[in-house]
């Protein structure tokens, strides 16, 4: 009797703790997947395969996950005993890039190309792939710090790397037209900046680079890159009062020559507005002789020279009304 009252009670006891335990729910912002003896329950034979360019064609088969039967919001839902729910946020979700659980740091350094070690912050924003709930469940022991370790890999060979594309182009256009020309000379010497100039400079472009490399990683660990958001680049304090002098310098360097220009453009100016006015005079001062010219031609060649001479006679009187002396020269030099 004393067994069978045993056996009631742990009966009745297994019934409340399977009813009572066995109906859960799913919040809006969550997925969850099922395991049965600590298999995911799947859907049927279909797999998440690879196409993801920046993944190898000989890792793609590593990454050809199963597609896991995933519960929406809502309930309350019932599961066995045997059964297992794991539930997951789908909502965006930020993260500092210096996150890491097995240490503690303020900023993640990285070495530029011109061998300057530089402290880099920011944020991910990032959320789970409810398609391909696979890896982040069940791929890694911890998806996120993989992630981590994979996009800070990735920055800093960026880093290490990179150039200033406006600047590769003025040296590329240089180098084509063989420095000819003084003024894309002085562009290109001034465009050679410090690689952490070039970096602060163009935080958009590395930013998209970063985003674009890290798509695979839904592939990998299940989970999408939102955005990458690199905010500071921050070199040491000794460098960074350097770069400040070298900015400094090259900001008075590039007024001096805007100055310069600026004189040299005014001095062509006034020197164009100086032949102008001299050749108007000019013309001025032959346009009678010209026309003197043509009216003699025009009365030798209608009158004759009788008529040439009557007309230089008459032209010669007024003249000779307004003179005071007159001076005669004989032909053997006698006056």
């Amino acid at each position: 009797m004393l067994i069978a009252g045993i056996f009631v009670g742990f009966l009745c006891y297994a019934l409340f703790r399977v009813l009572l335990g066995g109906f859960y729910t799913i919040k809006p912002d969550e997925r969850a997947a099922i395991t049965s003896f600590g298999r995911a329950v799947r859907l049927g034979d279909a797999t998440v395969t690879a196409t993801d360019q920046l993944i190898p064609d000989e890792e793609k088969e590593r990454y050809k996950y199963p597609v896991l039967k995933v519960v929406g919001p809502g309930g309350p839902y019932f599961k066995w005993p045997w059964q297992r729910i794991h539930k997951v946020s789908i909502s965006t979700q930020a993260v500092q890039i210096t996150w890491d659980p097995s240490k503690a740091q303020s900023t993640i350094e990285a070495v530029t190309k011109d061998n300057l070690t530089t402290g880099v912050n920011g944020q991910l924003r990032y959320r789970v792939s409810e398609n391909n709930l696979y890896p982040y469940l069940f791929g890694v022991t911890s998806p996120l710090e993989h992630v981590m370790g994979f996009f800070v890999a990735v920055l800093r060979e960026r880093i290490a790397n990179f150039e200033d594309p406006k600047g590769a182009e003025l040296l590329a256009a240089a180098t084509d037209g063989e420095a000819g020309d003084n003024e894309s000379g002085t562009a290109v010497e001034l465009s050679e900046g410090v690689s952490i100039n070039d970096l602060r400079k163009n935080l958009p472009l590395l930013n998209q680079y970063m985003e674009q490399q890290c798509e695979g990683t839904v592939m990998r660990y299940g989970i999408e890159l939102d955005a990458a958001l690199i905010t500071e680049i921050d070199p040491p304090p000794e460098v960074d009062r350097a770069l400040s002098a070298i900015n400094s310098t090259r900001n008075q360097v590039a007024a001096d020559i805007s100055t310069a220009r600026a004189d040299a453009e005014q001095q062509i100016t006034m020197s164009k507005r100086a032949v102008d006015i001299a050749t108007n005079n000019a013309e001025a001062e032959v346009a009678p002789l010209k026309e003197l010219a043509a009216t003699l031609t025009q009365v030798k060649n209608e009158g004759g020279s009788g008529a040439l001479k009557a007309y230089l006679r008459n032209m010669r009187l007024p003249l000779l009304q307004r003179t005071r002396r007159i001076i005669e020269s004989s032909t053997n030099g006698g006056v």
